[in-house]
């Protein structure tokens, strides 16, 4: 059962294999999905300074039932944040939204501020002022782990060269159809997990007639293929809903794609268009 099962991050803590992503599920909303994918088995939750839900994804937890120590929460620092002293104030912001005690995990949502995200300037001495931020608040036992997200190659080795925790994770957008088979090994060379957002490409893939009939050869949905295809590759997949049934269909992921799929999946055309999530800078739009 792979709501069982965990990854163990590189120091040492383990983090529950199938997140449930929350992104685009409001305040009011994600209190009633966060409790029930707690009774369905669900013990990892991720949300984010910029989805504006940490108040509701706290109450769900605090709600849920389940012990607070069996539960895995993560956060994102807001892309914009890049400055030492801005970061830290945020972390503090987070865990009071949030109304707990410690974070499980704080990543550093995006390198860039999306605003400047197709732009040339990296912001690597923000990025390190931010990292600073997160290693002393990870120190203090605000935070049990940290990381990044959408960091590319130099990005991470920006990160590496100055600090003193190494970042635990690098999420980033991954699905069948979009697979950064170079990005994904450096991360994972370095000892970084790679999570994956959006694994079943904001539903894109549903639309796709290839995808559709290797789904039917194992007899699983779209979302499960697409979900398994992330588990064998190694990575963490972060699937977003808010429907119990999606939930449950979600977990049920007990196949084995074959290596001759797994080869296909891997290296089809591209999806280019991600209908209503297309004007998100990290599916290729850009926010005016």
């Amino acid at each position: 059962m792979i709501l069982e099962e965990k990854y163990t991050l590189s120091n040492g803590i383990g983090i529950p294999k199938l997140g449930l992503g929350t992104w685009f599920i409001s305040d009011t909303d994600v209190v009633q999905a966060v409790k029930d994918a707690a009774k369905i088995g669900y013990r990892h939750f991720d949300t984010a300074q910029a989805y504006q839900n940490e108040r509701g994804v706290g109450e769900g937890i605090r709600a849920c039932g389940v012990k607070r120590e069996d539960l895995f929460v993560t956060t994102k620092l807001a892309a914009e944040v890049k400055s030492y002293k801005e970061a830290a104030a945020s972390i503090d912001g987070s865990l009071k939204t949030l109304g707990l005690d410690y974070i499980d995990m704080m990543i550093i949502h995006s390198p860039k501020p999306w605003m400047e995200f197709h732009k040339d300037d990296p912001f690597f001495e923000g990025n390190r002022e931010a990292w600073r931020a997160l290693e002393e608040a990870y120190k203090a036992g605000k935070l049990r782990a940290i990381g990044l997200s959408n960091f590319e190659k130099s990005d991470i080795d920006n990160i590496l060269e100055s600090c003193t925790v190494k970042p635990m994770v690098n999420q980033i957008l991954a699905h069948i159809s979009n697979t950064p088979k170079e990005l994904i090994q450096y991360t994972q060379d370095k000892g970084i997990l790679v999570e994956a957002y959006s694994p079943v490409a904001h539903g894109e893939l549903m639309k796709n007639q290839e995808v559709l009939k290797i789904g039917e050869k194992y007899g699983v949905t779209v979302p499960q293929l697409g979900i398994r295809y992330i588990l064998q590759l190694g990575l963490l997949p972060l699937p977003k809903t808010a429907n119990p049934a999606h939930m449950k269909n979600n977990a049920d992921v007990d196949f084995v794609i074959s290596d001759e799929d797994m080869e296909f999946l891997k290296n089809m055309e591209q999806i280019k268009d991600y209908g209503s999530a297309s004007m998100f800078p990290v599916y290729g739009g850009k926010l005016e």
